[in-house]
């Protein structure tokens, strides 16, 4: 089979692998779908012979790129409970494998083991953007029937990120929310949000994306590269700010802005990888009661739960999509999705 590997310096190339074969407790996958998110720029941007600073243990060779897989279960390995999987579900894929046994492994959320080597799909272990993919069958997800192949790419992360935030936030029709960035993650947390009944003010410094937000739910646009986007909040809150506040860009000023712009006893999340910020504690924290969390994607519990609130509120995730790419397209996929002024991309199988 072929797959989709970063070899750094936005270069790529689509690598030959041998077919895999599911050991124990492990399903093959034939791919349907796969997404191209916005943390997956990193590890293209990334120098030749530069490990991205993740914090995640090194892969052993070239690696599959891609963590929002969705497809169609092939194979099933020795050991693998027929109530998990069985050959033709349609299944997504948490993306991560931990140890487990532990608490935080056995109630869905692998990703923040403790105790083991975490593999993470598409980074130190082979991910989507191939023919087949080989899983652990504890990582499946069902697709329901309702929902495309594409939608549960999207869901697989960038979607199933922004959905997670919004609950650990506790977003309802009682909050304004602002969101900083509308990239593929930001565009759905405007989808979702605006579904949960929450007033959602989108930021990005790309029109074309904030037309994109305006269209999916956005009560307000706002340029930071035009305006002060703090003072521009405040001038849409009655001089208060929002209760909530989500940044998606993982750019410093944005996250800065994200914090200002709470009103007092707001709420800021971040979901955007990497980066660093710099806050004045007292005026901006502290004398505002201001509370600031991260959210770093979701359990397999959240995973399913996005899957149906799509489906019982009709969000067309679909229309995330504005380009499909066959494998042999990747290098053109991948440098369109760099200049971050397009919707999103996903890999058809």
């Amino acid at each position: 089979m072929r797959g989709v590997v970063f070899t750094g310096d936005r270069q790529l190339e689509l690598m030959s692998f041998p077919d895999p074969t599911p050991g124990f407790g492990e399903v093959v996958l034939e791919m349907k779908a796969s997404g191209m998110c916005g943390s997956d720029l990193k590890h293209y941007r990334r120098p030749k012979g530069v490990r991205q600073a993740t914090g995640i243990a090194p892969a052993a060779g070239p690696t599959i790129a891609g963590h929002e897989p969705c497809g169609v279960v092939a194979a099933v390995g020795p050991g693998v409970d027929p109530r998990h999987a069985k050959i033709g579900q349609r299944v997504m894929v948490h993306h991560y494998q931990g140890c487990t046994a532990c608490g935080h492994c056995r109630t869905g959320w692998q990703q923040l083991c403790q105790k083991t080597r975490v593999t993470v799909f598409g980074n130190n272990g082979h991910g989507g953007h191939a023919n087949f993919m080989c899983v652990p069958a504890n990582t499946l997800v069902p697709l329901p029937e309702e929902l495309s192949f594409t939608a549960g790419a999207a869901i697989s992360c960038g979607t199933g990120t922004a959905y997670g935030a919004l609950r650990r936030m506790g977003t309802s029709g009682n909050h304004t929310l602002a969101i900083f960035g509308q990239g593929p993650v930001g565009l759905s947390a405007t989808q979702l949000a605006a579904a949960m009944g929450a007033r959602v003010i989108a930021l990005d410094i790309s029109p074309e994306r904030l037309a994109r937000a305006r269209a999916f739910g956005a009560a307000e646009t706002i340029n930071p590269a035009e305006v002060d986007a703090v003072e521009a909040i405040r001038a849409l809150t009655h001089g208060e700010g929002a209760d909530l506040t989500l940044d998606t860009s993982s750019a410093p000023s944005a996250r800065l802005q994200a914090i200002q712009a709470l009103k007092v006893w707001g709420t800021c999340c971040f979901v955007g990888e990497g980066g660093e910020v710099t806050i004045d504690v007292s005026p901006d924290m502290l004398r505002r009661q201001a509370t600031v969390i991260a959210s770093w994607t979701f359990s397999t519990v959240g995973q399913a739960e996005c899957a149906r609130f799509i489906i019982d509120h009709g969000i067309k995730v679909d229309a995330l999509f504005t380009e499909s790419w066959r494998l042999d397209q990747a290098e053109q996929a991948y440098q369109l999705f760099d200049q971050q002024t397009s919707g999103k991309g996903v890999f058809l199988l």
